[in-house]
C-alpha cells in the first residue's frame, strides 16, 4: 500500500506543520533560558569513532542542549536526514537528490591496509593492479568507503570482477586483516591504535591515501534553531580537533568522486 497524491500531500504538510511548532518551541525555550534545546544527530557508522568524544566536548560547553545521536550505514543516515528524523549528521560526501547545507569540518583519509607480515607490506609505491592478486575485504555496497574504493579502481581492468568479501563492521575487517592474508580499503581514522602497536600497516598504494571530507549536513528547507546552529559554530571551530588520525606518511590525494 502507498498513499495517493494528495495523502503525500497531507503527510508534507503534516511534517511541515510539526517542524514549524517543534522550531517555535525551541525559539521560546531558548528566550526563556539561553543555552537550552534538543537535537538529533545521526553520524555514519565510520563516524562512531569520533562523534561521542566530538559530542562531549559539544555537551561541555552547552550543557542545556541534550543530543540524542544515532549511528548507522550511508544509506541510513541520509534516510533519516530525508525523513525528517535527525536534525544533522555527520558524513562524508552530502546527499544531492534532496536540498542540504554542508559543513566542512575535518579531511577523511581513507588507506589500503595489511598485516605486517603480508607480502605487499614490504613493498613502496605499489600499483593499482598489484592490489588483484590479493584477497580483498571490503564494505558494503552504499557505504562511503565502499563507493570511494570503487571509483579509485574503476580503470583498472579486471575490478569488476575481482571476487572480494564484504562485510559490515569495521572492527570485523581490521580483525580480518590482522589474523590473516587480507588487505583491506578502510578510514584511517579507525586504526590509529593497531598502528600504534605495530598490528597493521598502511599500504604504500600510487594515489593513496584519498582524501574526503567530514561535513555536517542539514536540511535546506529546514530553518536552524539555536541548538543546530550552536553545534554547527562548533563543528566549525573545533570539530577537526577530534578526528581521531591524519596519516602523515605518505601525500594526500583528492578524492575523485
Amino acid at each position: 500500500m502507498r498513499p495517493t497524491v494528495a495523502g503525500d500531500a497531507a503527510l508534507r504538510t503534516a511534517r511541515d506543520i510539526e517542524l514549524r511548532l517543534r522550531a517555535f518551541f525551541e525559539e521560546v525555550d531558548a528566550i526563556k533560558e539561553a543555552g537550552t534545546g534538543w537535537l538529533a544527530v545521526g553520524a555514519v557508522s565510520t563516524a562512531k569513532y569520533f562523534a561521542p568524544q566530538l559530542i562531549a566536548a559539544f555537551r561541555a560547553k552547552h550543557s542545556g542542549i541534550e543530543i540524542v545521536l544515532s549511528v548507522g550505514n550511508r544509506f541510513a543516515i541520509i534516510d533519516a536526514l530525508r525523513q525528517y528524523d535527525i536534525d544533522l549528521a555527520l558524513m562524508g560526501r552530502p546527499p544531492r537528490d534532496f536540498g542540504v547545507r554542508s559543513l566542512l569540518f575535518g579531511d577523511h583519509p581513507l588507506v589500503m591496509i595489511a598485516a605486517p607480515t603480508h607480502p605487499l607490506a614490504q613493498r613502496r609505491s605499489l600499483a593499482k593492479e598489484d592490489l588483484l592478486g590479493n584477497a580483498f575485504i571490503v564494505r558494503e555496497v552504499g557505504t562511503g568507503t565502499r563507493s570511494s574504493l570503487d571509483i579509485f579502481m574503476s580503470d583498472v581492468s579486471g575490478w569488476q570482477e575481482h571476487r572480494h568479501t564484504e562485510m559490515t563492521s569495521n572492527i570485523t575487517i581490521k580483525q580480518a586483516v590482522m589474523a590473516g592474508m587480507v588487505i583491506a580499503f578502510i578510514s584511517a581514522h579507525i586504526i590509529a591504535m593497531e598502528l600504534e602497536l605495530g598490528r597493521l600497516k598502511i599500504l604504500d598504494v600510487e594515489g593513496m591515501p584519498i582524501r574526503r571530507q567530514w561535513y555536517g549536513v542539514t536540511r535546506a528547507d529546514r530553518e536552524a534553531n539555536p541548538a543546530m546552529r550552536a553545534f554547527n559554530e562548533f563543528l566549525v571551530a573545533e570539530g577537526a580537533r577530534y578526528l581521531p588520525f591524519m596519516p602523515t606518511i605518505y601525500p594526500m590525494q583528492p578524492d575523485e568522486g
